[in-house]
């Protein structure tokens, strides 16, 4: 679908290789009906672009003779703060087009710019890597993007045709809350009709979207963010986590990484419980180790197991000097340690 922002840019272009349009015609060339074309007349005329109606049977719609578009005008900072915002929001996963899409609207704005600027930019920009380097494989359509936005933003239901992570595909009814970018990705937080909970949708995975006439109120009234934080480290999954920490609450959330679990006090004064959603174990001992702090595993039993194994693998290898390979077999002489230190063979 087309976003109603592209097709008023797209009546405006008509406009302007000049001539008299009529309503007629601008609907059918921007595939709307011709009461939606006055209304984007009406709102070009907020935004001081000059068009003229002309009535009778030969009027309609038309911009003002020698009105041009004016030219780009930013400042140093805000030509550097435009165009490196651009590639690296590009690199991370969260402008909603091609790679060539964010290439080419850079390569305009570069055009209009001062010379003087040029060799400057140019350096930033191959310096902030090249568009799309750090694109996820799915990024969201833009025209999704927006009207997932403005159906939060006017509080509005939104008909989304979705296909979960495990491919199934179906459409349903959502109240969305809030669109936050996280970690490279959209995420849309809202009522799910389909199952009558609060869920977090990926907007890569909406297929289709229409908005609805309904309205709702927003109920949680937290930060955005931290919904989508909450919502991500509480998702079921394969394991279930809990692990009592001693600690203050400001370490563990400064050592664990945003939206991979919750932290709450737990009964005994001192400690606090760390619950994260998992699809595989091995890998939590390595945080709770970062985390750097006494801890006791609540659950699962098989968490401790793979506890006492990376134990028993560090413990190894604080002892080892000579390099081995995964069989245990020396694989040649260890690097030359510091003067003085002996060499240990086995």
């Amino acid at each position: 679908m087309t976003r109603p922002t592209s097709r008023v840019l797209a009546l405006l272009a008509i406009l302007q290789a000049g001539g008299t349009r009529t309503a007629a015609e601008l609907a059918a060339a921007i595939g709307v009906d011709e009461r939606t074309v006055r209304r984007y007349v009406a709102h070009l005329v907020e935004l001081d672009v000059p068009v003229r109606s002309e009535r009778g049977r030969h009027g309609g719609f038309r911009l003002a003779r020698g009105y041009r578009m004016p030219p780009l005008m930013l400042t140093d900072e805000e030509a550097v703060a435009v165009l490196v915002g651009m590639v690296a929001a590009d690199r991370a996963g969260l402008v909603p087009s091609s790679a060539a899409a964010a290439h080419s609207a850079a390569a305009k704005i570069r055009r209009v710019l001062p010379r003087r600027l040029g060799a400057g930019l140019d350096t930033l920009i191959e310096g902030a890597g090249p568009p799309g380097a750090g694109r996820p494989r799915e990024v969201p359509a833009t025209d999704v993007l927006l009207l997932v936005a403005e159906a939060a933003r006017e509080q509005r239901a939104v008909a989304i045709d979705y296909r979960s992570g495990d491919g199934h595909a179906g459409e349903r009814t959502l109240h969305p809350y809030a669109v936050v970018a996280h970690a490279g990705r959209w995420y849309v937080t809202g009522a799910d009709s389909a199952s009558g909970e609060d869920r977090t949708f990926r907007v890569d995975r909406v297929r289709a979207a229409r908005l609805l006439e309904d309205t709702f109120p927003v109920p949680d009234t937290r930060e955005p963010n931290a919904r989508l934080l909450t919502a991500l480290a509480t998702a079921p999954r394969r394991h279930t986590v809990r692990v009592l920490v001693r600690s203050d609450r400001a370490h563990v959330v400064r050592r664990v990484p945003p939206g991979l679990a919750t932290v709450e006090a737990a009964a005994d004064d001192g400690w606090l419980r760390l619950r994260l959603e998992v699809e595989e174990l091995d890998w939590v001992p390595s945080l709770l180790a970062w985390i750097d702090r006494p801890f006791v595993v609540e659950e699962p039993d098989a968490l401790r197991g793979h506890v006492r194994a990376l134990a028993d693998r560090l413990r190894r290898a604080a002892d080892d000097v000579e390099p081995r390979s995964p069989a245990g077999v020396a694989t040649g002489d260890p690097p030359a340690g510091p003067p003085g230190r002996p060499r240990r063979t086995t």
